[in-house]
């Protein structure tokens, strides 16, 4: 029997970049968690304590933050893709990279009626979200790019159903023709490019922005029979209005508003008071992608 090293990364992990960009009086933020990993020829320091090969876990933090500060401030997606080619062009045994990046966003605040030009508020609607996964792929390099958003609440009290579902010996959920529909929006969203060329030229800001209010006006605007429908609305809205992405995972969990039985105190609550109820709960996921789309990435995330 031989015993022998399977895959194996390392990296530097959970990075906070935050970087201020100064106009004059006024500043702009950047607020970044950046983890990376490194792929390659690092067997000899598992098997025989060799680290030659090794880029110390400390280099790859002091480079995150060397190249923040040489390139300014970038959307996810670029900053990931311009880490994940330094580490491959710049060190001979690293032949693939993934970086993950979070996103948190700050507003200004508002002072006397107007924005302040340096001053903000933690905006904790959401957090954007990329990962990139780099590769030598002969003279070029490849890479896979995901984008996507987690923790964002969103809620309709209308124009939302569940009827006609399978009934058994110990359903006890009856039926509804107006109910409030509320979750938590998780999304991933895959670019059909792989040519770190081609994605240098993407607008990874309006492709963030019109992605997020696509998947936002679907919800709202969609006369929904249950949770998957409208989850298969928002995927297939965001590929019909982008065709440069391939395919869209979404995780719906159900944040249940239950009606309160008023009847005992004489009553009658018609659709007006419920109890939001946090636990235990439904949750639909799916994915929704193009016939001819590209197969999945090793970065195509699970939940």
């Amino acid at each position: 029997m031989a015993i022998i090293l399977g895959e194996n990364r390392y990296g530097k992990l959970e990075n906070r970049v935050f970087r201020v960009t100064r106009h004059g009086d006024t500043h702009e933020i950047l607020d970044l968690n950046v983890s990376v990993q490194l792929s390659g020829d690092f067997a000899q320091c598992h098997l025989q304590g060799d680290n030659s090969k090794v880029l110390a876990t400390d280099s790859q933090k002091n480079t995150v933050f060397a190249l923040s500060q040489k390139h300014g401030a970038m959307e996810p997606e670029a900053f990931g893709l311009l880490l994940a080619r330094h580490f491959i062009e710049s060190h001979a045994p690293v032949t693939a990279v993934e970086v993950c990046l979070e996103k948190f966003d700050w507003d200004r605040i508002t002072a006397r009626g107007k924005p302040h030009p340096r001053a903000f508020r933690r905006n904790g609607s959401l957090t954007r979200v990329a990962t990139v996964r780099a590769q030598r792929a002969g003279e070029k390099i490849h890479a896979h790019i995901t984008s996507g958003i987690e923790g964002l609440v969103i809620l309709k009290t209308s124009d939302s159903e569940f009827k006609g579902f399978m009934r058994d010996a110990f359903c006890t959920l009856p039926q509804t023709t107006d109910r409030i529909l509320a979750t938590e929006l998780r999304a991933r969203w895959r670019w059909n490019a792989i040519d770190s060329a081609a994605l240098e030229k993407i607008d990874w800001e309006k492709s963030h922005r019109d992605t997020l209010d696509t998947l936002l006006c679907t919800f709202a605007e969609h006369h929904s029979l249950s949770l998957q429908h409208t989850l298969y609305a928002m995927g297939e809205a965001v590929l019909e209005q982008q065709t440069n992405i391939g395919a869209i995972r979404v995780s719906l969990p159900n944040k249940h508003h239950f009606l309160v039985d008023l009847a005992a105190f004489g009553q009658d609550n018609s659709n007006e008071v419920y109890i939001a109820a946090d636990r235990p709960y439904g949750c639909i996921e799916a994915v929704v992608t193009r016939d001819d789309a590209p197969p999945p990435p090793e970065t195509w995330p699970n939940w």
